[in-house]
């Protein structure tokens, strides 16, 4: 978990723009209006929850509630890694009652690596090599 928190706050520092493209946080699925998801150190994504997510790059599962705009890679570390790492990677973890966006061995992690080899272009992947 450490290593993935230095890791953001390196890109974020030196390249925001990369930045931007991993862990891209997005809305519910058919909304083009609504909020996207937001960034917690639990997932609370019902549909009549806080569209809260601890799992990189996840939908909204609510149309209300949510984050007025995309949240990244900074947002997800500091909302869900916190400083240490400690919570959320290489899985995340979810609210007592939440039935949406269940966490899956590993998912923080292969988000992150699904976004790197995905979202970036060959330049931008040179960069965070």
């Amino acid at each position: 978990g450490k290593d993935i928190v230095q890791f953001a706050k390196a890109v974020e520092i030196s390249h925001s723009d990369i930045d931007g493209k991993i862990c891209r946080t997005k809305r519910k699925a058919g909304d083009s209006s609504g909020t996207y998801a937001k960034y917690g150190e639990e997932t609370d994504n019902n549909t009549s929850g806080q569209s809260t997510v601890a799992v990189c790059g996840e939908k909204a599962g609510h149309n209300a509630n949510g984050s007025g705009t995309v949240q990244s890679l900074k947002d997800s570390v500091r909302e869900t890694l916190k400083a240490d790492g400690n919570r959320n990677w290489p899985t995340s973890r979810e609210k007592s009652g939440n039935t949406n966006t269940k966490p899956q061995p590993n998912d923080n992690a292969k988000a992150v690596a699904k976004d790197l080899v995905q979202e970036l272009n060959h330049d931008e992947k040179t960069i965070v090599a």
